[in-house]
């Protein structure tokens, strides 16, 4: 006869019960065994312990994580220093109530303040404080064996016990080699085979930790040595890796200035073309930047492409591909026809169709029609594709199909020799005055490429030539500790996946003689927790076992035994052995 039978594991089960499975009952992970704390005993020691216990257990981990969560929200919300010095300048003049509060909480440099460093800090001590004993606690038990079989195998969730002819050695040894096969650590302990399997589970369990570990100290070095610039380059000019190149550059706290890669490189041609027509008309299908790069101050040329999500990599750096616009060569003459200015603009894009907008300044050389100095600017829209009269000023596609240059031109002062720093991309009107049409009307025109503005009374012109240059945005990063990231990122996704799919469990195989003769067959598992698995998997072994000790014939003493007074037919429901003999 074959019975088994599933009902909660004995990690649920009473003292009178462990104290019963003994060895064979202890836990199946590292994981240390929570107790009801009391009061801790007086004293300085005591009180470090106590607070050691919790800093190191799973539930302060976790509040640690939520906590290191709920403290980058700031960050992402609030404007850093950081980041973006301008609109933390703009944030205090806009909120001047909120703006000293927030620098007392530190909400302007969120990841390097005092309390978000301390949360960091706490968090890391926990999980090494965690792992470092569960380590220790499983090489322990790779070296031992898996605990010999409980006395009474019955109260075991998965059950299953037949009869058979079979010599008691002959079973253990079939056992033994059937559970080595299946890859389940064996061996003979008295009257039983006792074996284990899923330890990978706790491999996969300690590797999630120590691969957040990893994450934590990549985010750390990567935060303090990483540097970021961008840098705007117009079709024909070059750039080189220094400071002083960059439109803009961040840093962490302790960067230093000669990890800059030394490189070097020129925007040859920049490549982009848009979808016609359909839901996706003006959405770039090719979108490029050839360059020649060198490497050091005498290194050969070469050339390459940039593309999208496709950086070049000199060293530690990458250089990323992330803006284009346009750069309408102008060409600007004094009363005189003499020319004080002739460069490419770039002006920025303001939408996806390229509506540019941007100014040009010109600062020294210019005289008016009196032959005095002045200074000119000039408010300048770019439109790739100009819808024609009567439609708005803004393009219609982002290629350039029907460019126009809209103007507003102004003289006086620029405000370039104040002292006050000003964007190159904007005119600040406070000094200077219009020009006016011959209605009286602020001076304002639509050019299309070769045509010239005039300026009133012989003040000079304006030319939009023909030639349209494009310019390329490139940011420079250099993230030294990205590759250990993402090598932490990918060891705890499958760590994890270890420690939620994998389930250890142990299994016995007892082989005694009857008291009629008879060898008694009885096998059992056990799992870390209640699961369909063990049971399942145990009958599979039996099914197989009892192909190789078949089941001897009932006597008539087992016909008209009561199944009641059976210490293996229990009140939990009994289900016979997948493959064994009913």
């Amino acid at each position: 006869m074959s019975n088994t039978k599933t009902g909660a594991p004995d990690n649920t089960a009473g003292p009178a019960e462990d104290q019963d499975l003994g060895a064979a009952g202890s836990q199946l992970s590292t994981a240390p065994t929570e107790e009801i704390a009391g009061l801790p005993s007086l004293g300085v020691i005591g009180w470090t312990r106590w607070f050691w216990r919790q800093l190191t257990s799973m539930r302060v981990a976790l509040l640690l994580l939520l906590l290191l969560s709920l403290g980058a929200i700031p960050g992402s919300l609030i404007p850093q220093t950081g980041t973006d010095e301008t609109k933390v300048a703009e944030f205090r003049k806009a909120h001047e109530t909120l703006a000293p509060i927030y620098d007392k909480l530190g909400l302007f440099h969120v990841y390097s303040s005092v309390w978000f460093s301390a949360i960091y800090i706490l968090l890391f001590v926990s999980l090494i404080g965690c792992i470092v004993p569960r380590t220790w606690q499983f090489v322990g038990q790779l070296r031992g064996r898996p605990p010999g079989a409980p006395r009474r195998l019955t109260r075991l969730p998965a059950y299953t016990t037949w009869r058979t002819e079979a010599e008691p050695e002959q079973v253990r040894e079939a056992a033994l080699a059937l559970l080595k096969k299946r890859r389940f650590r064996a061996h003979l302990a008295g009257d039983a085979v006792a074996a284990e399997k899923g330890y990978l589970r706790e491999v996969g369990n300690l590797a999630f930790h120590i691969a957040l570990i990893v994450m934590l100290i990549a985010f750390a070095w990567g935060q303090l040595f990483k540097s970021e610039g961008n840098k705007l380059i117009v079709e024909g000019d070059g750039f080189s890796n220094t400071l002083t190149q960059y439109d803009d550059f961040k840093s962490g706290s302790l960067f230093s200035q000669d990890e800059l890669d030394p490189f070097s490189f020129t925007l040859k041609d920049f490549k982009g073309t848009y979808e016609v027509t359909g839901p996706n008309r003006g959405t770039p299908r090719t979108y490029q930047a050839d360059i020649t790069y060198s490497v050091g101050a005498y290194g050969k040329d070469k050339k390459t492409t940039v593309k999208v999500n496709e950086p070049l990599e000199i060293g530690d750096s990458k250089v990323y591909l992330v803006s284009h616009g346009y750069a309408p060569v102008v060409t600007v003459r004094d009363g005189k026809g003499d020319i004080v200015y002739q460069d490419a603009v770039p002006l920025l894009p303001l939408d996806g169709n390229v509506t540019s907008t941007g100014a040009i300044k010109v600062m020294d050389g210019y005289r008016d029609a009196k032959g005095k100095w002045d200074q000119l600017g000039f408010q300048a829209f770019f439109l790739p594709t100009y819808g024609g009269a009567g439609t708005a000023v803004v393009s219609q596609f982002p290629a350039l199909l029907n460019p126009v240059l809209n103007l507003e031109a102004y003289h006086g002062e620029l405000g370039v020799n104040s002292g006050l720093p000003q964007s190159v991309y904007q005119l600040n009107k406070k000094n200077l005055k219009g020009f006016k049409d011959s209605k009286g009307a602020q001076l304002r025109e639509n050019l299309k490429p070769g045509e010239t503005m005039k300026l009133p009374n012989g003040a000079g012109s304006i030319t939009f030539e023909k030639e349209i240059k494009e310019w390329a945005g490139f940011q420079v990063a250099r993230q030294p500790g990205s590759g250990w990231a993402l090598a932490g990122s990918v060891a705890a996704i499958f760590g994890l996946a270890a420690s939620l799919f994998i389930q250890r469990r142990r299994v016995w195989v007892r082989a005694t003689t009857g008291s009629d003769g008879v060898t008694v067959v009885e096998m059992a598992g056990l799992g870390r927790s209640e699961s369909a698995k063990v049971p399942e998997e145990l009958g599979d072994l039996a099914g197989i076992l009892y192909e190789q000790a078949p089941g001897a014939p009932d006597t008539d003493a087992d016909a008209d035994a009561d199944p009641a007074d059976s210490e293996a037919s229990p009140d939990p429901q009994v289900v016979p052995a997948e493959g064994a003999e009913k």
